[in-house]
């Protein structure tokens, strides 16, 4: 009979679980590559982008950012923001990493995307188990995916005028609605509430935040916000 070790999830099965989410890295890297060729960057600097940012919409905002020549300040601000939620991604994680060397953990964190998150936490509440090395097993295949997706892209970028017409800028949201799914069929009967309630003060905050600010950052920080409760409150 195997050890405990043995029968643990490994890096070849969270290479093997990062499979479902590849087409949205793909198609999203894909359409980061030629945003950034069309807002004057380099193959090399898209490169460079993809490999130090790591982050889909934190990168296409940078690239509509250098478009009308903002600041290094305001981008980096910015920048900033919109990535805030990564922090509440890893400390909800951050949990089931408590056993590990404070390196591994900065590793797991500094690779983890909304996506991965999603695929961790649905098999969390399935009730099964996760490691570090299924995690770096799930985060390294989805890193070099997004990398090599955006160089492609970039690459072909005066060849893919507009990437709309393929579909390519719902992709993110098809899978972020597949990753939902799995997680109600879960979740349905005990925490279906819970979720539904954070829907409402999400509305909420959104409505009254505009009146202050507007709407874009006035959804950034409802999500915070509201995200940072979900953190709290989860049983």
């Amino acid at each position: 009979m195997g050890s405990v070790e043995e029968l643990s999830p490994t890096f070849v099965q969270g290479m093997k679980d990062c499979i479902p989410t590849l087409l949205g890295y793909i198609s999203i890297g894909l359409a980061a590559g030629v945003v950034g060729v069309s807002s004057h960057l380099s193959i090399i600097e898209v490169a460079l982008l993809s490999t130090l940012v790591y982050a889909g919409a934190a990168q296409f905002i940078i690239c509509a950012l250098l478009a009308v020549h903002s600041s290094i300040s305001a981008i980096i601000v910015t920048t900033f923001i919109v990535n805030l939620r990564h922090f509440l991604l890893s400390a909800t994680l951050a949990p089931h990493f408590k056993n590990y060397s404070l390196v591994k953990n900065v590793g797991i964190g500094l690779l983890v995307t909304d996506e991965s998150f999603g695929v961790a936490s649905n098999k969390i509440i399935k009730g099964e188990q996760i490691n570090a090395r299924w995690m770096n097993g799930l985060n390294v295949t989805a890193y070099i995916c997004w990398i090599i997706s955006c160089v492609i892209g970039a690459a072909f970028g005066n060849w893919i005028s507009n990437p709309e017409m393929f579909g390519l800028d719902f992709a993110l949201t098809a899978m972020f609605l597949a990753l939902l799914i799995l997680q109600l069929e879960s979740v349905i009967s005990s925490k279906l509430k819970h979720y539904l309630c954070l829907i409402m003060y999400m509305t909420i905050a959104m409505i009254i935040l505009s009146f202050f600010m507007p709407s874009h950052l006035a959804v950034i920080i409802a999500t915070v916000i509201v995200a940072t409760i979900g953190v709290v409150t989860e049983k």
